[in-house]
C-alpha cells in the first residue's frame, strides 16, 4: 500500500496539470454552447462535477509537490546539501500545511516547499467543496421540478392564413375542414 501511495505523489505533479487542463476544456466547450443571453441559472450538476475535477486535481498535484519537494530516497542530509544549506541538518516535516524545512544546528531554518504549494492546496479544497455543495444543489433542485411541458408546433397551414379569432380559439383549420 505505501508503494502505491508512493506512485501517486510521484505520479501526481505530472498528471493533475492534464487532468485540471482535459477539465477546463470540458467547461469551455459547454460554455461555448450555452445560448447567449440565457441569463444566470445554478450550473448543472455535471458541470459543478466538472468544476470539482477541476479544484481537485489542482489541490492534489500542488500537494504531492510539496511533499516531494523535500524527499529525498537516501539520507535527509544529502536532501538539505542539494539546496545549499550550509552546516549539520535536521529536517523537519509537517503535513497540513505542508512544509519540509532543514534546520542547522544553530536553528536556521530554509524551507524546501515553494511558497505558492499551500495556498493552491486550501484554494483548491475549498473550491471543490463549494462545487460539490453546489452540484448537490443543483440535482436536488432539478429533481423537484416538474418536467417542462414540450411545446407542440401545430400541423396545419402556416399561422398567416389563420384569422385571429382561429387563433383566440385554439382551432385548427384541418378541424374544421373534418367537421363541416
Amino acid at each position: 500500500m505505501a508503494s502505491l501511495l508512493f506512485l501517486f505523489l510521484a505520479l501526481a505533479p505530472m498528471l493533475a496539470p492534464c487532468v485540471f487542463l482535459a477539465a477546463a476544456v470540458a467547461l469551455a466547450r459547454r460554455a461555448h454552447q450555452r445560448l447567449p443571453g440565457g441569463g444566470w441559472h445554478l450550473p448543472s450538476a455535471s458541470t459543478c462535477a466538472l468544476a470539482a475535477v477541476m479544484a481537485g486535481a489542482a489541490a492534489c498535484g500542488a500537494y504531492a509537490r510539496g511533499v516531494m519537494s523535500g524527499f529525498y530516497i537516501l539520507d535527509p542530509d544529502q536532501m538539505c546539501a542539494a539546496k545549499g544549506v550550509p552546516g549539520d541538518h535536521i529536517v523537519t516535516r509537517e503535513s497540513l500545511p505542508v512544509s519540509a524545512q532543514c534546520v542547522t544546528s544553530g536553528g536556521v531554518g530554509t524551507e524546501l516547499v515553494p511558497g505558492w504549494v499551500n495556498p493552491v492546496i486550501f484554494l483548491g479544497i475549498t473550491l471543490f467543496v463549494a462545487a460539490l455543495v453546489t452540484g448537490v444543489l443543483a440535482g436536488a433542485r432539478r429533481r423537484r421540478m416538474p418536467a417542462v411541458e414540450q411545446f407542440v408546433v401545430p400541423l396545419g397551414p402556416p399561422a398567416a392564413e389563420r384569422s385571429a379569432a382561429e387563433w383566440r380559439a385554439g382551432r385548427d383549420l384541418g378541424e374544421r375542414r373534418d367537421q363541416g
